[in-house]
């Protein structure tokens, strides 16, 4: 059974490794200890775990995790909806932001004038990310 270690673990679920230490030392999730020391967390105790915490909302907030490096946090100044596609502006200091995505992204993003979002830019692609 594949095994994970805390730092692999935290990664996986979103945490930070102290968050996940404290998770194991509170019982939340199980460990043991390899040949070596190290602590390890089993692939399906991980699992379970992983489904439990999200159906709480568990995770730590405002973390975000992405391989974009080029980020503009701002504040949304227009959203246009169609029926399958939205635009939206953001407004990122002296920057105005243009991102094409699904209407259904835009919804469940929350994505709206005034809110605090943030534009992530790879090559010619613009990602955004809710505050």
């Amino acid at each position: 059974m594949q095994s994970y270690t805390i730092g692999q673990a935290a990664r996986l679920l979103g945490v930070s490794p102290d968050t996940a230490r404290r998770w194991a030392d509170a019982g939340r999730v199980a460990t043991h200890r390899d040949e070596a020391g190290r602590r390890l967390v089993d692939g399906r105790d991980l699992a379970a775990f992983s489904v439990e915490l999200a159906r709480s909302g568990g995770g730590e907030e405002g973390t975000s995790y992405t391989s974009v490096r080029n980020a503009f946090p701002g504040i949304v100044t227009a959203v246009k909806l169609g029926d399958v596609a939205a635009q939206v502006e953001i407004q990122a200091g002296p920057h105005r932001l243009v991102s094409l995505l699904t209407r259904e992204a835009v919804e469940e993003l929350g994505l709206e004038v005034g809110v605090e979002a943030t534009a992530r830019v790879k090559s010619t692609s613009v990602h955004i990310d809710r505050a």
